[in-house]
């Protein structure tokens, strides 16, 4: 029989404060690189904190809107965009540089990161981003996507993502934060949403269907308060079904 191996990962660095606690219980991260949150202090302390429990490391890229902490859609020239997100990843590996480790992947933020999934365009200015990097760089991207579509078409190495936190409409996209039903705060409910995935590569949505998904990562947001007490009980349920994570 062969072994289920997943990775858990968590937004960090957005002002919350508990990355300490977050760290031992995850194994990838995706640190806020100052377009909806974070600065060179707070991404200097979290990347100190992902070295030390050996957490992979990603650039959490958004729209430069610290206002609506990234979850508005911006209307900005494809041009202007660009140089944002290519400002934000490089200001974090400068800082990965100086800490002797390295960029693992990218992942988009927010409204950044829902409207790449559909949208050609925006898509097309992420991937063209992670082109010009002389270095692969993984893209954790929705299963499904446009995104995903293009990243393969350029050859840019994928990691399917789903959330373990965030309820999904039929389409596999994710329930509006303004619905009351966007997310998952019990422990029981957070587990059968992740081994459904996980086991029987389906997600059941909030109509009741099961609909097939691929993920080999999975998201609880960092910024929620129940992070860390709903990653505890999560892992612990995972290691009782012998699905390890790496």
């Amino acid at each position: 029989m062969n072994t289920l191996i997943v990775d858990i990962n968590a937004d960090v660095g957005e002002g919350i404060g508990n990355e300490a606690q977050l760290m031992p219980l995850i194994s990838s991260c995706n640190i806020a690189c100052g377009g909806h949150a974070g600065d060179d202090d707070t991404m200097i302390q979290v990347i100190e904190l992902a070295k030390d429990h050996g957490v992979k490391i990603g650039a959490h890229p958004s729209f430069p809107d610290k206002e609506n902490f990234g979850r508005a859609v911006m209307g900005i020239p494809y041009t202007a965009l660009f140089k944002s997100i290519e400002e934000q990843v490089c200001q974090l590996i400068s800082h990965l540089d100086n800490a002797l480790v390295s960029l693992h992947h990218i992942k988009p933020h927010g409204a950044l990161y829902n409207l790449a999934a559909k949208d050609r365009n925006i898509a097309g200015v992420i991937i063209e981003l992670i082109k010009s990097f002389a270095f692969p760089v993984y893209l954790y991207v929705p299963y499904k996507s446009v995104i995903a579509e293009l990243a393969i078409k350029n050859n840019i190495p994928i990691i399917y993502e789903a959330f373990a936190d965030r309820n999904y409409n039929d389409d596999l996209s994710l329930v509006s934060r303004n619905e009351s039903n966007a997310l998952i705060h019990d422990s029981e409910d957070l587990f059968n949403h992740v081994f459904g995935m996980v086991k029987h590569k389906r997600v059941k949505t909030i109509s009741g269907k099961q609909i097939p998904i691929q993920a080999h990562t999975f998201c609880v947001h960092g910024d929620n308060p129940e992070a860390v007490k709903l990653l505890k009980s999560l892992r612990l349920r995972l290691e009782d079904e012998k699905i390890q994570i790496l």
